[in-house]
């Protein structure tokens, strides 16, 4: 319960908006893992609501967009990279960079 706390309660409580520093790769994919074990756990759950359930959902969703975008810009800036390249997520292939980025170690 600690790290579900250390990891991803604090990225939102504490750094909610927060571009700016660095986010290793431990911090940054335990976020990820809690972030979608909480989303699959609230799709489970609000499934059985419907259309309110949906928009619940969404709103969620919506909330944890800044947390998100945040630590993977400081993840970026971790790896050496500009925070600017998550604009390349909008292109096709552009997951994949991303992805071999975030698993790139930590430049000194």
């Amino acid at each position: 319960m600690k790290a579900f706390s250390t990891y991803f309660i604090d990225p939102i409580k504490n750094h909610y908006c927060d571009f700016a520093g660095k986010a290793d790769r431990k911090h940054f994919w335990l976020f990820v893992l809690f972030n979608f074990l909480v989303f699959l756990v609230l799709s489970i759950v609000l499934g059985f609501f419907g259309k309110a359930g949906d928009v619940v959902y969404f709103l969620c969703q919506l909330a944890l967009l800044l947390p998100s975008l945040g630590i993977a810009a400081r993840r970026l800036r971790d790896g050496g990279f500009s925070p600017w390249w998550l604009l390349i997520a909008l292109t096709g292939i552009g997951a994949l960079v991303l992805l071999v980025f975030y698993l790139l170690p930590s430049k000194k």
